[in-house]
């Protein structure tokens, strides 16, 4: 049945369908159970008054005393205009810059061996995911688009912003997606104490030095406890997000169903993000290669591998394509229906060898194709500087 009730009658357990009165504009993303006060609380802030729950779900509470016959539901707001592409971009373009700056005092901090505050950390993953939720095109665009030479620090973020996105798809509950969202941006923070000789080394790593490095798991994980309470899911990503299912991972080689559903998850989206990212002693691929990869190796979880594939779409968004034309173009915008027909925007002529006007490109109303994925270096681009300084600029309002 559902009812309407005040966020103060609100309690751990009950499962929520939708906010009915609130100061703010705030979108629940997923229906599902308020696991704890402290999710209520985040709720009571973003000036959530009233919300819809359906008590023939959630998990056992105490029985909420009976609240006078509920007023008519009041009729859905209508969908807000889809923002432009471009103003999304710039939106999200922001974000991540800010986000960036904020996720590196906080490694420097974890260097200088300071007190870190974890409730920042929080508030980030979920500023990401508020915008995932918003303009996931834009954010996953930018995931792809922002590689420059402080690879953990990006390397954290698209991890989160890749982990929302998945957990978003797979209709996982409000408060289970803000922890995967904090545990992905924190499985890594582990690596800030690792010798930068290592991380920065060109070429192959010798046994001892993985050793060196696979360490970072028990680091991370004791940064984290030391900094307060927190969730399981965080804790199991950190120490965890390196197990695989054919037992081949680190640090306890765990195997099948000892690696959970989230370390699995996050397996998955740390090691699309390595492969698709260019590294010290490794270039990068084309995010299709990488998810290719991921297909055929049966140390991740293959039916999950599936569905961050569906997620994503076969050329994810972000992604430089080769068309028919001969023209570079970078995907927009996914198209569900038909997965290998997404709008593009194309800016560069191959055949010229120079940057063209920036046009927007629906393939599934015009004759040419993508003909395959493709890597920036092998034309000689700077993707990200042209990204930021050309690209922003030349699309069409």
């Amino acid at each position: 049945m559902l009812r309407i009730i005040a966020i103060d009658e609100l309690q751990p357990g009950m499962y929520v369908n939708a906010v009915t009165e609130q100061t703010g504009s705030l979108r629940i993303r997923s229906r599902g159970v308020v696991k704890t006060e402290k999710a209520i609380e985040a709720l009571r802030l973003k000036g959530v008054l009233k919300l819809e729950v359906d008590e023939t779900k959630g998990i056992s509470t105490a029985p909420v005393e009976a609240a006078p016959a509920p007023k008519p539901a009041p009729k859905p707001a209508p969908k807000p205009a889809q923002k432009p592409v471009k103003e999304q971009l710039e939106q999200a373009t922001k974000l991540y810059e800010q986000a960036k700056g904020i996720h590196r005092g906080f490694l420097k901090r974890i260097q200088k061996d300071q007190k870190i505050d974890l409730d920042r950390v929080n508030t980030l993953s979920h500023d990401i995911i508020d915008n995932v939720f918003d303009t996931p095109n834009a954010l996953s665009c930018l995931s792809l688009m922002q590689k420059s030479d402080e690879y953990l620090l990006e390397h954290s973020l698209n991890c989160s912003i890749l982990m929302a996105m998945f957990a978003r798809h797979l209709d996982l509950d409000t408060q289970e997606i803000a922890d995967l969202a904090m545990g992905a941006l924190l499985m890594d923070i582990g690596m800030a104490n690792v010798p930068r000789d290592i991380i920065d080394k060109k070429g192959p790593l010798t046994a001892t030095e993985r050793d060196i490095i696979s360490t970072h798991v028990d680091v991370g994980l004791d940064i984290v406890e030391r900094c307060g309470d927190a969730p399981a899911i965080v804790r199991d990503l950190i120490y965890n997000h390196h197990e695989r299912i054919d037992g081949s991972g680190y640090p306890d080689k765990k195997e099948g169903d000892k690696v959970s559903f989230h370390a699995r998850m996050a397996g998955i989206v740390d090691s699309y993000d390595a492969m698709v990212s260019p590294r010290s002693h490794q270039n990068p691929i084309p995010a299709t290669a990488a998810l290719k990869s991921l297909l055929k190796n049966p140390g991740y979880d293959q039916d999950l591998v599936q569905k961050f594939v569906q997620c994503l779409g076969v050329h994810p968004v972000g992604s430089l394509v080769k068309l028919t034309n001969e023209r570079l173009a970078i995907v927009i915008r996914a198209n569900a229906k038909k997965p290998l027909q997404p709008i593009v925007a194309t800016f560069y002529h191959l055949k010229s060898g120079h940057y063209a006007e920036t046009k927007m490109l629906d393939l599934s109303k015009v004759s040419e194709e993508i003909e395959r994925s493709v890597r920036p270096e092998e034309f000689g681009l700077n993707l990200t500087k042209f990204f930021r300084e050309v690209f922003l600029d030349t699309l069409p309002d």
